[in-house]
């Protein structure tokens, strides 16, 4: 109080925390939203599920999926087909790798709802009933797994590199571009396949077993 009786207001240490414990709640979302503001921003957090046609592995499954919902996610929990694994989920290491029209894609990067109706192959798609594929075969000959967590976007990364070279599509290694058929050399798969980490270090068995599944002698 001032000799004329009014309250003085003094800044200490306690008011300053006090204040700023109060602004950051406040930023932070610490207080309940009021009014027709806080109802928009509700309904804008929850997208209205859509419905989804996937074609995997030759069969047709109709799911109703949140729109964000990514295509390894619609694989792995909405269908039960765990064989394609969420390593990364920003598609550095390609543990996620599935076979698009035939084309090999990171599914942790694409939503499910973009594919309606194309054709997706997993691991668990490649064999005909008890017959192995010729990669998966040769990866179990060759020893081309440790811990296997990478093994399934290894082996569907390398059916479609396969499909890329005997398209003719070169590499950023081909060393001769007006080969109909790049050769398979060891630096053509190892660039091919860049996009598989294998964090168990296998790489001379994977290029092993996938030369052996080419044709190429190993």
């Amino acid at each position: 109080m001032d000799e004329n009786g009014h309250r003085r207001f003094q800044i200490t240490r306690r008011t300053v925390l006090e204040s700023g414990t109060v602004t950051a709640a406040y930023l932070l979302g610490g207080f309940p939203r009021i009014g027709l503001a806080a109802d928009a921003a509700d309904e804008e957090a929850t997208p209205t599920p859509i419905s989804v046609e996937l074609h995997v592995n030759g069969q047709v499954h109709s799911l109703t999926l949140d729109p964000r919902t990514t295509l390894l996610d619609a694989l792995r929990e909405h269908l039960a087909l765990t064989g394609s694994k969420k390593g990364c989920d920003h598609g550095q290491c390609g543990a996620c790798t599935v076979l698009l029209d035939g084309r090999r894609i990171n599914s942790c990067l694409t939503l499910a709802a973009m594919h309606h109706g194309q054709a997706i192959t997993t691991i668990e798609g490649l064999a005909e009933g008890e017959a192995l594929h010729p990669l998966q075969r040769a990866f179990i000959e060759h020893d081309g797994f440790q811990c296997g967590y990478c093994t399934s976007g290894q082996i569907c990364s390398a059916v479609g590199m396969l499909g890329e070279s005997q398209a003719g599509a070169p590499s950023y290694v081909t060393e001769n571009l007006t080969e109909a058929q790049p050769s398979l050399t060891d630096a053509e798969i190892r660039e091919r396949m860049s996009g598989n980490i294998c964090r168990c270090a296998a790489y001379p068995n994977i290029l092993a077993a996938i030369r052996q599944a080419a044709g190429a002698p190993t």
